[in-house]
């Protein structure tokens, strides 16, 4: 998921419009083990949409601040128009 970069920065290989710095895409939790964002990791799902992944936004979507939120808006937006995920979103 990570393997696509220009420089320091995060490139989503489904549409390279979409991109991040890698410093704000690997976080690290209270053990410092790397974990990838959630919002990222939601981009992933999104596209072949099955019931746990839909179960992995409900639970995540609501959590997630307000940068991290509009983040995932907006690439959704871009990479898959129409996504249900979409109005949710806004609804937040």
């Amino acid at each position: 998921m990570l393997d696509d970069s220009v420089d320091d920065t995060w490139v989503y290989r489904r549409d390279p419009s979409i991109r991040r710095p890698f410093s704000t895409v690997i976080r690290r939790n209270d053990a410092a083990l790397p974990y990838l964002a959630p919002e990222i990791q939601l981009l992933f799902k999104a596209r072949a949409l099955r019931p746990r992944d839909q179960l992995d936004f409900e639970v995540i979507a609501p959590i997630l601040d307000a940068s991290a939120r509009d983040w995932l808006l907006d690439a959704l937006e871009r990479s898959e128009p129409g996504h249900t995920w979409i109005s949710a979103l806004r609804t937040r």
